[in-house]
């Protein structure tokens, strides 16, 4: 089963203006990006490539360290542009009848959706045109693929820095998490300057003369995200410091500050 929900007519792609999901294609090495998110990239530190790759490996080891522990539902909100292997490819190499819901607002992930995000036979996928800003929407939606009275992994990958403090990125974290039943996880990664501070400011202007909101957080505004849940081992760590089974990745500065956290 696959089944993509419609973009409004409303929101067409825009490629006057940079978007975040199509600039982390770029860093990615992916083709599904304009020129306006190319310009973006190019005035990240050179850095930016190598985190952005650092971030994506530990979604692999997270996402397949999940589904070993019996986790069979996932709900990844801000998925960006599908770059192989996707969450759900990892997931169903294990376990096949696992079911994953993607949602993104960016109109270009829409288009690749249909085309990349097909499930296995066994399994379901889904993909919803939403916002995390409406993170009641989103749970209402994904409840049509996803059991709810079941343990499932939200996903909120390299996402959360985008948000202004005041857009409330702590308290729609906490809608969604609140939605999840006990035994569910939460898997969150986030930028951050803690071990990069001499390219802070370079990476802020980058963004910022792209109007792209970027709010990169320390390792004690990160921290909140996990408010009232059980951080597994090794706990709130870089991006390169996160594993549970060999062979381990190597130990180097990070972009992202990464933990995965279990719903009690």
């Amino acid at each position: 089963m696959a089944s993509v929900t419609s973009a409004p007519q409303r929101d067409p792609i825009d490629t006057s203006k940079p978007h975040p999901a199509r600039v982390y294609d770029w860093l990615l090495g992916g083709k599904d990006n304009y020129a306006v998110d190319q310009e973006v990239g190019e005035k990240l530190p050179a850095e930016a490539r190598a985190n952005a790759a650092r971030n994506r490996a530990f979604m692999h080891r997270s996402a397949a360290w999940l589904v070993r522990q019996g986790v069979d539902q996932f709900l990844d909100v801000g998925t960006g542009i599908p770059t192989a292997p996707n969450l759900h490819q990892i997931v169903q190499r294990i376990t096949p009848t696992a079911r994953i819901v993607y949602a993104d607002n960016d109109p270009i992930v829409l288009r690749h959706a249909e085309a990349l995000l097909v499930s296995s036979p066994e399994g379901a996928t889904d993909y919803l045109h939403a916002d995390v800003r409406e993170p009641e929407a989103i749970i209402e939606q994904a409840r049509k693929v996803l059991d709810f009275d079941r343990p499932i992994a939200l996903s909120l990958i390299a996402l959360m820095h985008f948000l202004r403090d005041e857009e409330d990125p702590y308290g729609i974290t906490r809608t969604l998490v609140g939605a999840l039943a006990q035994g569910s996880f939460l898997v969150l990664s986030h930028g951050t300057a803690d071990q990069h501070p001499e390219l802070r400011e370079e990476t802020e202007k980058a963004y910022r003369k792209g109007a792209i909101a970027l709010r990169m957080r320390t390792r004690a505004e990160v921290e909140p995200f996990f408010e009232g849940l059980e951080l597994v081992a090794p706990g709130l760590v870089p991006a390169a410091e996160w594993y549970q089974e060999q062979p381990a990745p190597a130990q180097e500065r990070s972009g992202f500050y990464v933990g995965v956290a279990r719903v009690r």
